[in-house]
């Protein structure tokens, strides 16, 4: 991070930037908002890291005014077809909470980002989580959005100092092709990011993973052109 003692300004914002659609999406969304923007990307050992290239080459793109990345493996602990030797589920997006889960990301993730936001001067912390067309996660849910700003109030010098947090998520109550619209909109490839959770032996995307399912379906329904390449 070049500048980690900043004065607080309202228009300076992290985003948690994974590399894949929605959080390349909601960075541009920020900058369009008028945000001087910084990111934070997370290596936390996930089976498709191929998404850290893609975080970086959107960073970039956006000429976002930072971008963090730190390790934070969490496969010690395992749990998740993402951490662990445990296969990615290709048979469709079910209506329960897939083994794609990954214990508590989004909590921690958001732990992490608050922290990079307070160092960096930052109130306004964005999110890509969507509630809609997705897998399920209990950590995408609108309710523990708002739960996590209260957190974040309580537990932070910036909150104790009558300086909450924001957190934003813009894309909470978006359809996936309804994000795809935005993403053609904000006149992003859609090739910069990636969504796959099982990338194939020669680099592209699946294709039948409930990630890939879920965003060929939003572009599909968009009617749209994905640029990603899938194997299936």
């Amino acid at each position: 991070m070049t500048e980690t003692t900043a004065t607080k300004t309202s228009r300076r914002a992290v985003v948690l930037l994974s590399g894949g659609l929605d959080s390349m999406v909601t960075a541009a969304r920020a900058l369009e908002d008028g945000f001087e923007v910084h990111a934070l990307s997370v290596d936390y050992g996930q089976r498709h890291r191929r998404e850290l290239k893609a975080a970086a080459a959107i960073a970039e793109r956006l000429e976002l005014a930072s971008h963090t990345k730190i390790a934070l493996d969490l496969r010690a602990f395992g749990g998740s077809a993402l951490t662990d030797a445990i296969d990615v589920p290709k048979d469709g997006v079910g209506d329960t909470i897939p083994v794609t889960y990954v214990p508590a990301r989004n909590l921690v993730f958001l732990s992490l980002t608050t922290a990079c936001a307070e160092a960096t001067g930052a109130n306004d912390i964005f999110i890509g989580v969507n509630a809609l067309d997705y897998s399920g996660y209990p950590d995408c849910r609108p309710e523990f959005i708002a739960s996590f700003a209260e957190t974040a109030r309580l537990g932070t010098k910036s909150g104790s100092e009558g300086a909450p947090f924001r957190i934003h998520a813009p894309l909470q109550h978006m359809t996936k092709a309804d994000i795809a619209k935005e993403c053609a909109r904000l006149e992003l490839d859609p090739a910069w990011s990636w969504s796959c959770y099982d990338p194939a032996p020669d680099g592209r995307a699946c294709g039948l993973c409930d990630s890939c399912r879920l965003r060929k379906k939003g572009f599909a329904e968009a009617g749209i052109t994905d640029s990603t390449r899938y194997a299936a």
